[in-house]
């Protein structure tokens, strides 16, 4: 599992699959998360907009990242 820094919280999923490299762009991302390839804290989470904070861990295709808060 890697983690990924964000500024400030929350961050938008759609956001945050771009940021990590997750997603290419935002169509991508999109796609991903309509197709219920994207979980969260072990949920498949289908909502784009979805809220996501320090501690939460986002899944894609086996790919697992934390997210951690700048300080």
């Amino acid at each position: 599992m890697r983690t990924v820094e964000i500024s400030e919280e929350p961050i938008r999923l759609g956001q945050f699959l771009k940021l990590a490299a997750l997603a290419e762009d935002g169509g991508h991302a999109k796609e991903l998360i309509e197709d219920g390839e994207v979980h969260v804290n072990g949920a498949v989470e289908v909502r784009r907009g979805a809220q996501l904070r320090h501690g939460d861990v986002v899944v894609v295709q086996g790919d697992e990242v934390r997210i951690s808060v700048r300080p």
